[in-house]
């Protein structure tokens, strides 16, 4: 049997099997779906097995296919295992790390979470990439990312089998320029009636939670404009074109790096951030010190 198991095939049933659907997966693998549905039909064959049934426009497992899947799940998180293991430095060679950042995560907050990764002692060489949550996830199962700093899980996420890693936990708080809060503080939160935000998007779980914080206390906000870099909604805020909110851990550090003032701390509304990883307890000993350091305010 072992002639006829190509490690390669077991990778891409293991990867369709896990996305659910040969274009999935096809986008996780960077191959066409053709040419992957026809790596599956060889290993299939050369088995002799059926791997899934379909059903309407689904791809579901047989039952040889669910227990060879389970396989699959082992030897994987055990190769990854493996492959974290040999890039760890021998004498003073660095580590190699490399960290997804979702970009309404603000800039400071990143640092921190990252600090402790560089605070081991072997020197650590840090490769950094902002961008969307969705496109960050997908690199990290094609080993682009050793992890994914995030501030929302999607729905998915049980799903594509990752793992999600609690780091910090913080209320919200609403800065704006000096004149702006001086202005607005008196008569917070009745205040800020149709007042001007700065917000990362739309979706982004801290908003919804503010809008609806707000929407509690009679008062509407005025979503003003979506900037999804976070440095970037602090310029505007700083130039009196809208107040925006970050998380109160930041507080001193956002009002003395931007010149912003500190309008109220909201501890009704919580902001989480979160790692993913792609095994639940990697050995990758920067990714470790950075999922064991948890941090709240």
């Amino acid at each position: 049997m072992l002639d006829r198991m190509n490690l390669r095939h077991l990778q891409y049933f293991w990867v369709i099997a896990r996305e659910g659907s040969i274009v999935k997966a096809s986008e996780v693998l960077d191959l066409a779906p053709q040419t992957l549905s026809g790596q599956l039909a060889a290993f299939e064959s050369a088995l002799g097995v059926a791997l899934f049934r379909r059903e309407k426009r689904s791809l579901v497992l047989t039952e040889t296919g669910q227990w060879v899947f389970a396989y699959a799940e082992q030897i994987f998180a055990l190769t990854q295992e493996l492959s974290d293991g040999l890039i760890q430095p021998e004498g003073n060679r660095p580590i190699r790390l490399s960290v997804g950042v979702v970009a309404s995560i603000h800039k400071l907050i990143a640092f921190r979470l990252i600090e402790p990764a560089l605070s081991l002692p072997t020197p650590v060489h840090l490769r950094c990439h902002t961008g969307m949550v969705d496109d960050l996830l997908r690199g990290l199962k094609r080993q682009t990312y050793d992890v994914v700093l995030t501030d929302q899980l999607p729905s998915s996420l049980v799903d594509s089998h990752l793992h999600s890693h609690a780091l910090l936990s913080s209320s919200i708080s609403l800065f704006g320029s000096p004149d702006k809060v001086a202005q607005l503080q008196p008569d917070f939160p009745a205040s800020l009636e149709g007042e001007a935000f700065l917000a990362n998007s739309l979706d982004a779980p801290y908003l919804v939670r503010l809008l609806q914080w707000f929407n509690q206390q009679g008062v509407k906000l005025r979503v003003l404009a979506e900037i999804d870099d976070s440095a970037l909604i602090k310029v505007f805020g700083s130039a009196g074109k809208g107040l925006f909110a970050a998380p109160t851990v930041i507080r001193d550090e956002v009002c003395r790096q931007y010149r912003v003032a500190h309008l109220a701390a909201l501890d009704e509304v919580p902001d989480e951030l979160y790692a993913v990883t792609r095994t639940h307890d990697p050995s990758h000993q920067a990714v470790r010190a950075i999922i064991s350091s948890k941090k709240s305010s």
